[in-house]
């Protein structure tokens, strides 16, 4: 039995469908700036595909771009201008990596956290997933550290991956590291150090005691895992803590168990998520008909245009809107975020899906408000049981 194995018993990962894997450098780079070492990566990748063959889609986060383009040039220093440089050199050596290691395409994603906090950008970036989950493709997402100033720092993509799990509505975070967890203390210097196999909440005294450098060639020490860890937690998805160094940990992963530290989900994450709609401030509402109606509270589809019958007020692509039913009164029979702006709906509403580009010259999409951006108010909320009814989709004629 590997050490990492023998520290932290196997418990059962939290049910999935769809997870988020963030690999950090000091899982890819080669020795003494040699590029990109399959040694570890060839494992993880081995994951995905069995996760692929059980039904299940995995993102993957990715860092390694620096480490690729340094083995491209010779460039003594570490500041952040020549970093960003070897970023660029090294995003293709990155994807052609994982590709090697895949059988499906692979697609790169470069995001900023600018990118998220944005809403009209993070609709664009969520559907551009999406549909490349859709066509089976493996997404690898970096930060785009080419462009961005202030994301190069400690722990980024521990956080960026945070952010993607809840811009994919993944259920899982999974975490590759190069020790086993999360320990008492740090286990090569405490030898009174023990494993914690899971994490109930991600308090201000745990984060002090796991602070600690990094590694030589990583961004991010356990300080920024669990920070990560924490406000995937926050929007209802577990994180999983592992040794992706040990090969026997990363093939427990395929069978469903986690030889490491899980930090468990504050809240369900559909919940937590209409929660956010609930209460989120309205910029305009749409009226829609009888059928339309009946398809997202039963059925829990997603919005059509074909079931729009008014626009009002004035709102902006992933806006919150209120959802009525055209001559029943001005109560609210649901919320969600608009995939289109009111002049743009304006135009479309009471159309097929299909006639959406041809009027508007492109589409985001065949939905007005996708039944993952959808909470229904009062009577049977069928929005709930989205996931497990993904074929359901709304058409209002």
């Amino acid at each position: 039995m590997s050490a990492a194995a023998k520290d932290f018993a196997a418990q059962p990962l939290p049910n999935w469908r769809r997870a988020v894997l963030k690999v950090g450098s000091s899982l890819l780079a080669g020795f003494e700036g040699g590029g990109l070492d399959p040694r570890y990566a060839a494992g993880l990748a081995r994951f995905i595909e069995s996760a692929r063959e059980q039904q299940r889609e995995v993102v993957l986060v990715s860092s390694g771009a620096v480490a690729a383009g340094r083995s491209r040039i010779k460039a003594g220093g570490d500041g952040l201008v020549l970093r960003q440089a070897l970023a660029s050199l090294g995003q293709a050596s990155l994807i052609a990596f994982w590709q090697q290691l895949s059988s499906v395409p692979v697609a790169q994603v470069l995001l900023t956290h600018d990118d998220l906090r944005n809403r009209r950008r993070y609709l664009n970036a969520r559907a551009s997933l999406r549909e490349l989950l859709r066509l089976g493709a493996l997404p690898v997402i970096n930060e785009n550290d080419t462009v961005a100033v202030d994301e190069l720092k400690l722990g980024d993509n521990d956080n960026l991956a945070a952010a993607v799990a809840s811009l994919v509505d993944a259920d899982l975070l999974l975490i590759a590291t190069d020790i086993g967890g999360l320990y008492s203390g740090h286990p090569q210097r405490d030898p009174n150090a023990r494993p914690i196999e899971r994490v109930a909440a991600v308090t201000p005294e745990l984060l002090l005691a796991a602070s600690g450098g990094a590694g030589a060639l990583g961004t991010g020490g356990m300080r920024t895992k669990l920070e990560a860890g924490a406000k995937a937690a926050t929007a209802g998805v577990a994180t999983a803590l592992f040794c992706g160094r040990d090969s026997e940990v990363v093939d427990a992963l395929a069978q469903g168990l986690l030889h490491g530290t899980l930090i468990a989900a504050q809240s369900d994450r559909l919940r937590a998520r209409k929660q956010w709609l609930r209460h989120a401030p309205a910029s305009g509402a749409l009226r829609i008909d009888a059928g339309a109606a009946n398809a997202l509270r039963v059925r829990g589809a997603s919005l059509l245009p074909g079931g729009v019958v008014e626009v009002e007020g004035e709102f902006r692509r992933g806006d919150v809107v209120e959802l009525r039913v055209a001559g029943d009164g001005g109560d609210s029979v649901g919320r969600g975020l608009v995939q289109y702006n009111s002049a743009e709906l304006a135009r479309i509403k009471g159309r097929h899906s299909r006639d959406i580009e041809a009027v508007l010259g492109f589409g985001y999409g065949e939905s007005v408000v996708h039944r993952d951006d959808l909470v229904m108010i009062g009577g049977n909320d069928s929005s709930s049981a989205i996931e497990t009814t993904a074929s359901a989709q709304g058409t209002s004629s």
